[in-house]
């Protein structure tokens, strides 16, 4: 049993590092607050673990129920050895469904295997307690007020607290709708009696209720999205004109952020410059100015440290005003950040798009890059030839593979969502599956089935979380360009998902008593936690079983890409594979173009500078080269060398030449004023250019 648990702890640790590298790349852990980061984590965590815990579940569930059933068959045996006879079939439908069950074991010689990774009852018990509480807890109470808290533009605890509750009204009245409608629903029901445990029964129903809806959306997205996003990421032309339209349009949205921000910044200064030193709202204008630029607080005027304000200026703002300038100041320096730095990783992927393009026909198959080298983590192995296989042969291969894999996945999954509310025959896949490894396999084959098919389930729902935005309200960018609302958001969607995915896959894999309609079956854990939602029966036996079908016509939508025509119908501009979107693509090209220029140019400037500095080394030091002006430490050595070679025979002309008179003698003073010049390992040396310049002008004029 020691051996299982340190198994289960370090499947838990395996997911904590997956979760804290996700919340690394995504958000920005040194810059936001710690505890949107801890609650974050919390979130994510409790959404990922899901994926390693639930098959273990399962696995030990499947395991009861073979015990139970051996147990009916052979009640010599605890464990049930092989049985000859033939079962007693009573005229009970519960008997009847588990001797048809014993059957099936018998045949299978009723061997039980214990599971991979056994815990007691008690530990999954609490395990799914505090799983299942905790993301409700976050999801509807936490989360959201502290949402709204980091994004409230006013400066005292309680106007935050206000302004969360306040913009969450309209969060909460969904909910409470629902409620109030189960809640009445039950009220009418004369079999029906509202008491604590009815209510807590309504309150699991409209979670649950709310998160499926959001999570067959998702699922109608994911399924299709996930499979085309791999195959056409095979395709470089495909790839580089859908990154062209994207450097089009987050150019478009970089220059509208960039002045935005501009106008706010010019607000911010006339606020600083009219709100006087002893002004009660001064420490209001000082918390403004800690959200803006280093460069644009020194650039402010600070003479007005004895102007004393005048209660009648009208120039004053008011708290109004400057609280609606601190929350304009935030969003406008995030959405600037944000965009600049998504711009600069399209152009840089457009531009590996670009040498993916050009290598694909290379005589020596040998990849050559238009700028830069590879630095990735593969850097010493990672040669041209090792390169170009990788990219331009081995990498589309591999897509299209997994594109098609992952394609059969997606309809299995939408074919068992339709099906899995009849139990005779068993028609959905992964029930089958599910069947077959318990009797035919092992318990690791029921935990390798469960594992990778609620790691899609999850993957098709989580991925659409992070991809999707609405406006610049909520947006989860890599490369540490979220902000701290947007984390919070997807730690409140994600949350939101966990209870009914896990619902959902039991389901899928009839596990769930409620949908086979057989009784005293085996439970998971997490079922006898979150209970079934009986009280309410047109949600329980309708809109939970039959509203999962509406992911065919979702699916539908999105393969013909009904929504991104919609959008492009009203206005927002998205990719679309046709000369509609031509135009954008062009512009994206022509902005990667300039940007090859420009980037080109500060390589040139590089360049000249080097050779400036090489040029100075030269002049300051002889012929032969010492080291470069970067590298510091051992020119003092090098140069106190070449002083003691040089300046004997300056010495010696100075004192012999006789035809040269004054001038020769004053060039050779000239000549070892120049030479004997000492420089400091501290010294500024971006100027060297210009003493560069400076050397050249002086051997001129000798």
């Amino acid at each position: 049993m020691a051996s299982h648990v340190y198994d289960f702890i370090l499947g838990l640790l395996c997911v904590l590092l997956v979760t804290i590298f996700t919340l690394y790349r995504y958000g920005n852990i040194r810059k936001q607050h710690v505890v949107v980061t801890v609650v974050t984590l919390i979130a994510w965590y409790f959404s990922f673990i899901i994926v390693f815990v639930l098959p273990l579940d399962v696995s030990a569930t499947m395991y009861k129920q073979c015990l139970t059933d051996c147990n009916i068959s052979s009640p010599s045996s605890p464990t049930a050895a092989p049985a000859t006879s033939t079962p007693v079939i009573t005229t009970s439908t519960t008997e009847m469904s588990v001797a048809k069950r014993s059957i099936e074991v018998d045949d299978a010689s009723c061997s039980c295997v214990e599971p991979w990774v056994s815990l007691p009852d008690v530990v999954l018990r609490v395990f799914w307690k505090i799983v299942y509480w905790s993301a409700q807890l976050l999801t509807w109470l936490i989360l959201p007020l502290m949402q709204s808290y980091a994004s409230a533009g006013e400066f005292s605890v309680l106007g935050k607290m206000r302004s969360a509750l306040i913009s969450n009204a309209i969060y909460y009245a969904t909910y409470a709708v629902i409620f109030c409608v189960c809640l009445i629903y039950v009220a009418t029901r004369p079999n029906l009696s509202i008491n604590a445990e009815n209510l807590k029964v309504i309150g699991i129903t409209a979670s649950n209720t709310w998160g499926l809806f959001l999570l067959v959306l998702l699922y109608g997205y994911g399924l299709v999205d996930i499979p085309r996003a791999l195959w056409q990421s095979s395709h470089a032309h495909y790839m580089l004109n859908q990154v062209y339209f994207k450097i089009a349009k987050i150019s478009m949205e970089h220059s509208e952020a960039e002045e935005k921000f501009e106008d706010t910044l010019e607000e911010v200064r006339r606020a600083a410059e009219a709100v006087k030193y002893n002004h009660p709202y001064r420490k209001y204008v000082d918390t403004i100015l800690k959200k803006c630029p280093d460069e644009f607080v020194k650039s402010l005027r600070r003479n007005d440290d004895y102007v004393e304000y005048n209660e009648s200026d009208v120039s004053i703002p008011t708290e109004k005003a400057l609280i609606k300038m601190h929350l304009n100041i935030i969003s406008a320096s995030r959405n600037y950040v944000r965009t600049q730095s998504q711009k600069k990783m399209l152009i840089q992927k457009a531009m590996t798009l670009e040498d993916d393009i050009a290598n694909q026909n290379s005589s020596n198959k040998y990849y050559k890059r238009s700028a830069g080298k590879y630095n990735g983590y593969f850097k010493i192995i990672y040669s041209p030839k090792l390169e170009w296989w990788w990219r331009i042969t081995i990498r589309p291969i591999l897509l299209k593979l997994a594109s098609v894999v992952l394609a059969i996945f997606s309809v299995m999954v939408v074919w068992s969502e339709c099906v899995f509310f009849v139990p005779q025959p068993v028609l959905s896949l992964f029930a089958i599956f599910i069947r077959l490894g318990s009797s035919h396999f092992t318990n690791v084959s029921i935990e390798v089935i469960s594992i990778l098919v609620l790691a899609y389930l999850c993957v098709c729902a989580y991925r659409t979380v992070f991809k999707i935005r609405v406006f610049n309200y909520y947006h989860v960018a890599p490369a540490h360009q979220t902000d701290e609302n947007s984390l919070l958001f997807s730690g409140m969607l994600l949350s939101r998902l966990t209870p009914p995915l896990c619902l959902n896959f039991l389901c899928l894999i009839q596990l769930d008593s409620h949908v086979t309609k057989e009784e005293d079956v085996e439970e998971t854990t997490y079922t006898e936690i979150m209970g079934h939602m009986d009280v309410i029966s047109f949600i329980s036996d309708g809109f939970n079983i039959y509203f999962p079908i509406a992911i065919v016509l979702l699916c539908i939508a999105t393969t013909l890409r009904l929504g991104s025509r919609l959008l492009h119908c009203i206005g927002f501009e998205q990719f679309i594979d046709d000369d509609i979107t031509q135009e954008i693509v062009d512009e994206g090209r022509n902005h990667v173009q300039r940007e090859k220029v420009q980037m080109g140019r500060e390589q040139a400037r590089i360049q000249r500078r080097s050779d400036w500095e090489n040029t100075l080394n030269r002049s300051q030091l002889g012929n032969r080269p010492c080291v470069p002006l970067k590298e510091w430490n051992d020119y003092e050595s090098c140069s106190s060398t070449r002083k003691t070679d040089r300046q004997a025979p300056i010495h010696s002309q100075r004192t012999t030449s006789k035809k040269g008179g004054a001038r020769t003698g004053d060039r050779m003073e000239l000549l070892s004023d120049q030479d004997v010049v000492e420089y400091d390992s501290n010294a500024d040396y971006d100027n060297a250019p210009q003493r560069a310049t400076n050397s050249r002008n002086i051997f001129n004029d000798l």
